[in-house]
C-alpha cells in the first residue's frame, strides 16, 4: 500500500472508532449507566433504570398520517423518485450506473468490474421479464431518441408514452413495427402539445418510412380516439425564426401574413409547413432581412417551389386585405 492509501485508510479507521464511541456515549444513561429508551408518543428519550429524561421534544421523522394497510400507505406516501412514463417500469426499479468507480471516484479493480458487470446483466434481465415490458422499453427508448433529435420537450415525451402504453395495452401492435408504432405516438404527441414537427422531420429521425409513419398515425388516431386538431402554421413559426436567427419583427409580420391568410381563406387545403416557411420568407423580404429561399427551405424541410408559390399567394391576400 502506497502512503496516501495508509493515511486515508487510518483517518477512515479513526472517524469510525469516533463513531462507535458517540454511540456508545448516548446509549447509556449519564446519571445510572442504565439503558436509554424512545419514547415516540411524548418525544423523549429516558433511561429505563432511573426515569430520567435525557432528551426532550425531539423530531419525529416519520410521517404525519397514518396507513392501515399497503395500498393506503403507497397512496399517501409524498417521498421517493416521482414516477415517468418515459420508462418502462415507470422509474420504481434499482439502475446501475455505468461508470466502473467506486463512491470515492476511484476506478474499481478487474475482479470488481466483472462483479458489476454481471450485476448489471442480471439487473436487466429483471427488469424487463415478459416480451411486454421487452417491447414497452425498446419502443420508450426509440421515443426518447427521437425527441432528442427533434428537440422535443419533456411533456411531448411523456404524451407519446402514454399513447404508446394506450396502443401496447389495446393490441394494437400486431402486424405493425415497434418503430412505426413508437413515432406515430410521438408525432400526434407533438401535435397535441402545439409543438408539431412535419413528417418529413419525423421520417428523418425515425427507423421507418414516411409512408408507414403515415399509415400507422391514421390508424393509432382512429383506434384510441385521440383528438387531434389540424396543425396551425403560426406554431411552426417561432422554431423557423428561430433557426433562422431572424429578429422578432420578423416572427410578428409573419404571424400577420398568417391571420390575413386565414381571413381570406388562402389557407384551406395547403401544407402548414410550407404555409408558415412561406410567411417566414415574406415577412423577412417585408423586414428587410436578407435570407434566401434555399436557407428557408432547408430550415422547413420543404422545396423552393413550394415557398415561391405559397409567399406569392401570402403576398396577394395582403394587398387584398389592405386594399381600399
Amino acid at each position: 500500500m502506497t502512503d496516501t492509501s495508509i493515511r486515508r485508510y487510518t483517518s477512515e479507521r479513526e472517524e469510525e472508532r469516533e463513531r462507535e464511541d458517540d454511540e456508545e456515549e448516548t446509549l447509556v444513561c449519564p446519571e445510572c449507566g442504565g439503558n436509554l429508551a424512545s419514547d415516540a408518543e411524548h418525544g423523549e428519550t429516558v433511561c429505563e433504570d432511573c426515569g430520567l429524561v435525557v432528551e426532550e421534544d425531539e423530531i419525529d421523522p416519520g410521517p404525519e398520517w397514518r396507513a392501515f394497510d399497503a395500498a393506503e400507505k403507497d397512496e399517501k406516501s409524498r417521498v421517493g423518485a416521482p414516477t415517468t412514463n418515459m420508462m418502462h417500469d415507470k422509474g420504481l426499479s434499482t439502475n446501475i450506473g455505468w461508470q466502473d468507480k467506486d463512491a470515492y471516484g476511484n476506478s474499481l479493480s478487474s475482479r470488481q468490474r466483472e462483479k458489476m458487470q454481471r450485476l448489471r446483466t442480471w439487473n436487466e434481465r429483471f427488469r424487463t421479464r415478459d416480451s411486454k415490458e421487452r417491447n414497452l422499453k425498446q419502443a420508450l427508448g426509440e421515443i426518447d431518441r427521437m425527441a432528442s433529435a427533434l428537440g422535443l420537450p419533456e411533456n411531448v415525451r411523456e404524451t407519446a408514452s402514454v399513447i404508446y402504453r394506450r396502443a401496447l395495452d389495446e393490441d394494437l401492435l400486431p402486424g405493425r413495427s415497434i418503430e412505426g408504432v413508437a413515432t406515430s405516438a410521438l408525432y400526434a404527441a407533438a401535435r397535441q402539445a402545439g409543438t408539431p414537427r412535419s413528417l418529413d422531420e419525423i421520417a428523418a429521425v425515425s427507423r421507418v418510412g414516411k409512408d408507414e409513419i403515415a399509415r400507422t398515425y391514421r390508424y393509432v388516431v382512429r383506434e384510441l380516439s385521440l383528438e387531434i386538431q389540424p396543425a396551425d402554421p403560426e406554431s411552426y413559426v417561432p422554431r423557423f425564426v428561430s433557426d433562422l436567427d431572424l429578429p422578432e419583427e420578423v416572427e410578428r409580420r409573419a404571424r400577420q401574413l398568417l391571420n390575413t391568410a386565414k381571413e381570406q381563406g388562402v389557407h384551406s387545403g395547403k401544407s402548414p409547413v410550407g404555409l408558415a416557411a412561406a410567411a417566414v420568407y415574406a415577412a423577412s423580404l417585408l423586414a428587410n432581412e436578407k435570407v434566401t429561399q434555399s436557407e428557408v427551405s432547408e430550415v422547413a424541410n420543404i422545396s423552393e417551389v413550394t415557398i415561391r408559390n405559397r409567399y406569392h399567394e401570402l403576398l396577394e391576400a395582403e394587398e387584398e386585405f389592405t386594399a381600399p
